[in-house]
């Protein structure tokens, strides 16, 4: 890994201390599994599996596939594919080469998958011929199909010797998670393989159990190939990805394959334990349940305890970190019910104030987080490496050798943290996250709308849910204002769940001395009916009929 490329792309040499113990990189994982679990189940869907030998072998030869395709170290390849085991083996591949692995969600509309594609600088798609055609009339990057109902296709005859032998870099850019900012510009989070290792390390020391783990969200999100493949691997447990993520199928996953292990988000939870047309036995096998990425409805650890006997591990992570960095304590006991339990053992989370200094438990500040400097990771952890192609950004994240998260907490006398705010505007919509610039920046060419706000609702299932508020044009182009044009547009532009629930019409905004809109007089209003004297009430835009 050079520094000049390092450099051309924003980002900042990270030389943490080896993880004790495990292999140094993802790519010598598949080795060492191998090695150690040998005709042990490692993979498995409803159209194949693999033992950790087949893998080992599967992913040599995926790696020689994308070498011959022209995969050098440091490329990217962008991968948009399904929850089945060819996602799994596509990363492995990549983590083999020493390629940048970018994860592209295949719910993403196609300007969204085009824009990450470009941004990343991908020089290959490993992706269905549907969405290889899709995004064609945009960009003319090389891809290789891959046909969901005959898995391994498009690596099974390819020759392994083909695979580049040599060590890869542990410490170099490995893979470009995207995460939008506030200015509604997906930035992509850079991680070395040590990064992904050290979760799944740490997760070991508490829990060592080899274990059967469903994966009910999207393996494109690096998380969870961190979570999920990379832990799984290195306790030689079985990795299931599922093709199903409403409650009902996760439900029919976890009995036919006896998922033990998964990590939801609350509302999958939810339906999970209320749906009457789910069989309470059918989630038997499920003993270690991660719940996370959306605020926890009230009742719902009630429920769980109920059913199950034991809570649920209810933690606090980002991208940047990369995955949780709180959670519950070592002797298995989850913090107190609104909090994000305590510092994971590989990280010293910290409260600052504005100045950078540390403020004492019970004060609010920014969440930081850092390596320990003690114990048995001391010094092995390493915050993102920074954001693709953003120095300034990335500066401004990791300015004191610290990732600033931007979200507000404080730490009781107990060491629990409590996450007071998320990230100013961030809407997390059922665990997925919705930037509302996002939004905005979709929907704000139309001719009828002057100016679009969109804001977070709480919602008892989803944690939250989006609502968009529209200052009509002036003259005869806001009379063209209606739900079906605002609709149309999100569907073009947007993924689903991306898309407001609602929209209010305003004729003014609520705005400070800077003459910026003031997000949480809206929010208010959608909470109490609440709005400052003098403030126009908003008016809810019909379903169907124009609004002038």
């Amino acid at each position: 890994m050079s520094d000049e490329f390092l450099a051309v792309h924003g980002l900042i040499r990270r030389q943490p201390q080896a993880i004790p113990e495990i292999p140094p990189s993802v790519a010598s994982l598949v080795d060492h599994a191998a090695a150690t679990y040998g005709s042990r189940p490692a993979l498995a869907d409803r159209r194949v599996s693999y033992t950790y030998e087949q893998l080992r072998g599967a992913v040599d030869r995926a790696a020689a596939a994308l070498h011959i395709a022209g995969v050098q170290p440091l490329d990217r390849v962008a991968s948009c594919l399904p929850n089945t085991s060819d996602v799994v083996i596509t990363f492995l591949a990549a983590m083999r080469l020493g390629a940048i692995w970018v994860g592209i969600n295949t719910h993403l509309a196609v300007p969204e998958k085009c824009f990450l594609l470009a941004d990343s600088g991908a020089s290959l798609l490993v992706a269905t011929e549907q969405t290889i055609t899709s995004v064609r009339p945009w960009t003319a990057v090389p891809a290789i199909a891959v046909e969901i109902t005959d898995p391994g296709s498009w690596w099974r005859d390819t020759d392994p010797a083909n695979r580049p032998e040599g060590e890869v870099d542990p410490l170099a850019p490995a893979a470009i998670s995207y995460t939008s900012g506030t200015t509604g510009s997906p930035k992509g989070v850079v991680h070395s393989q040590h990064n992904m290792l050290l979760p799944g390390a740490a997760l070991l020391r508490r829990d060592p159990a080899a274990l059967i783990q469903g994966v009910c969200l999207p393996l494109t999100i690096l998380n969870m190939q961190v979570l999920s493949t990379v832990q799984t691997m290195l306790n030689g447990g079985v990795i299931v990805p599922m093709d199903r993520i409403d409650a009902v199928g996760v439900a029919e996953w976890i009995q036919e394959f006896g998922v033990q292990r998964m990590y939801s988000t609350p509302p999958t939870v939810y339906d999970l334990l209320t749906r009457p047309d789910i069989d309470p036995a059918s989630l038997a096998s499920l003993t270690h349940l991660g719940v996370g990425g959306a605020k926890c409805p009230e009742g719902l650890r009630e429920r769980y305890r109920e059913h199950f006997g034991s809570d649920f591990g209810f933690g606090y992570g980002l991208t940047e970190a990369p995955t949780s960095v709180t959670g519950g304590a070592a002797d298995g006991s989850a913090g107190p019910l609104g909090s994000s339990g305590v510092e994971h053992e590989q990280v010293s989370v910290t409260i600052r104030d504005a100045d950078g200094a540390e403020v004492p438990a019970g004060d609010d500040g920014e969440i930081c987080v850092g390596p320990t400097p003690i114990g048995h990771f001391a010094n092995c952890y390493s915050t993102m490496l920074g954001y693709w192609d953003r120095p300034e950004a990335t500066q401004a994240a990791l300015r004191g050798g610290v990732l600033h998260t931007g979200d507000v907490g404080r730490f009781d006398a107990e060491g629990n943290l409590w996450v007071l705010d998320r990230r100013s505007d961030l809407i997390i919509r059922g665990g997925a996250n919705v930037y509302p610039a996002e939004v905005e920046r979709a929907v704000e060419g139309l001719s009828c709308a002057a100016e679009i706000v969109v804001v977070g609702r709480e919602h008892p299932r989803l944690g939250e849910e989006v609502v968009g508020f529209v200052l009509p044009a002036a003259g005869a182009a806001g009379a063209d204002l209606s739900r079906a044009v605002l609709a149309a547009t999100c569907e073009e532009q947007l993924a689903r769940y991306k898309w407001p629930v609602e929209w209010y019409v305003v004729e003014q905004y609520p705005r400070n001395a800077m003459g910026k809109v003031v997000k949480p007089t809206l929010r208010k209003w959608l909470e109490t009916g609440e709005l400052p004297e003098g403030l126009p009430v908003p008016t809810l835009l019909p379903v169907t009929g124009a609004t002038s």
